[in-house]
């Protein structure tokens, strides 16, 4: 009965999005995968065939793909439309390659897609009826796509493979990623915003770690001195904090400051009504442009994680996805932990990547429960390797596993899953996220005073409401 409903759902999310799709984007980062490019073939259910022929895949230097239907498709294997195009992707890579190996049958293949394209594209491609088999969605993101028919639940497909969630997640983990009862994704991990720091610039700047090897910042007052510090041994070109002057990066740090301070929700459960505590929302993002305005964030700084990387940045507020690529590059001596406590209470920002399956009629009930069968391989058994790339795991065996614990810096921050504010569980979210980073951003850039930003904020969540 759920595989009719979920049937009935995607023809109809079908026909919907085919008279007029508007995908969201976001600028979270993801993986990169190098594939064939040629045109994919019509035998393969998870191909989609709409390229012409002759058609072949535009490919990045990344290895991001921009038309990922012209794709060439291995026969008999099944495809997974990927958004890890950052420092996490050579470890799902690693996750595909080793499931491959042990599961030649009904291997899996990754095509990996422009993050900001990946959600259009993705209900695109499903609209059409040619869905990959298996894809990525954010947690905040997957209320939207159950919402449309976009993605099928899989309870029957784990109970005929005698998989018990209830055995490998917690609670909370379960209830992301239920809806209506049915369950719709398996919980990869929680990717929070952390904060690095270069321990050869703490030490040219006298300042200490404790005796964990972390800062000791108690207040928004603690965490400037120690910028102060920073920014007087600093050369030009360089940054006493890492952070893009715009987007998804000062807005996580306007959320974790926001409910430090002691704000509420920012919509009811029910997404009906806005419960933003506006007078907090102000002081929060006055915070943030402090730190812009007085000289500790270098102005124009697009890629943060970047500049950090090359040794050109005290501190960075930056996602736990950075810590494996930060392990790669010689010469960055770094550390890590949870976001600092500036106010009363300790948060920060969250969200949880979690894998999908995307509705394709084409798809054979053996290739499903295979999609299920890696999905759930994916997170369990190649969990430790996921964990690799800096992401906190979902799996409970996995988090609690001495492999895991014996990682370094991961130790350090993922105390975040106790401090972490995630999205609220509301189909237009996205949405709302688009509308609040751009009242944010008016105000980061001067053109509005903060008052005003936030009512455009709310004015934002008002008109998302469902």
């Amino acid at each position: 009965m759920k595989r009719m409903i979920a049937l009935v759902l995607g023809i109809a999310f079908c026909i919907g999005l085919l008279t007029g799709c508007a995908g969201k984007t976001d600028q979270t980062n993801g993986n990169s995968t190098q594939t064939d490019v040629t045109e994919a073939p019509k035998n393969n259910a998870a191909a989609t065939d709409t390229a012409e022929e002759g058609d072949e895949a535009d490919v990045n230097e990344d290895g991001t793909v921009n038309n990922p239907e012209s794709v060439k498709v291995e026969e008999g294997k099944l495809v997974f439309w990927s958004l890890f195009s950052g420092g996490d992707g050579s470890f799902m890579d690693q996750i595909i390659s080793d499931y491959n190996n042990t599961n030649p049958a009904m291997g899996v293949q990754s095509i990996m897609l422009v993050w900001a394209d990946y959600y259009t594209k993705l209900q695109t491609a499903v609209a059409a009826g040619k869905g990959p088999d298996i894809g990525v969605s954010h947690v905040s993101k997957l209320p939207e796509l159950v919402d449309q028919g976009a993605v099928i639940p899989i309870d029957d497909y784990l109970s005929e493979l005698g998989i018990d969630l209830n055995t490998m997640y917690s609670e909370n983990s379960i209830a992301s990623v239920t809806f209506d009862g049915s369950v719709y994704a398996i919980p990869l991990d929680t990717h929070a915003e952390i904060m690095y720091f270069n321990k050869d610039i703490l030490n040219r700047a006298g300042v200490s770690l404790n005796a964990d090897g972390q800062l000791d910042i108690a207040s928004a007052d603690d965490f400037k001195a120690i910028l102060d510090k920073i920014k007087a041994v600093l050369p030009a070109g360089a940054s006493p904090l890492a952070l893009t002057n715009s987007g998804d990066d000062p807005y996580r740090v306007w959320w974790a400051t926001y409910f430090q301070m002691g704000g509420t929700g920012l919509v009811s459960d029910d997404g009906s009504t806005v419960t933003l505590d506006v007078d907090i929302a102000v002081k929060a993002a006055e915070f943030v442009k402090s730190l812009f305005d007085e000289g500790y964030i270098l102005t124009g700084i697009d890629d943060h994680q970047a500049l950090f990387q090359s040794g050109k940045a005290g501190i960075l507020f930056g996602g736990t996805w950075a810590t494996g690529a930060f392990e790669k590059t010689q010469g960055l001596n770094f550390g890590a932990q949870t976001f600092p406590q500036l106010f009363n209470n300790e948060s920060c920002w969250a969200d949880s990547h979690t894998l999908i399956l995307p509705f394709n009629k084409e798809r054979t009930e053996e290739e499903t429960l295979n999609a299920v069968k890696f999905i759930v391989a994916a997170a369990s058994d190649g969990g430790a390797t996921w964990a690799k790339s800096g992401q906190i795991p979902s799996n409970l065996s996995v988090l609690q596993s001495k492999e895991y614990l014996s990682l370094p810096y991961r130790s350090d921050y993922k105390n975040a899953l106790q401090t972490a504010v995630m999205p609220t569980k509301n189909a237009n979210f996205y949405a709302m996220k688009a509308g609040m980073i751009d009242s944010l951003n008016a105000y980061w850039i001067d053109q509005v005073d903060a008052a005003t930003a936030i009512d455009n904020l709310k004015a934002e969540l008002e008109s998302n409401l469902n």
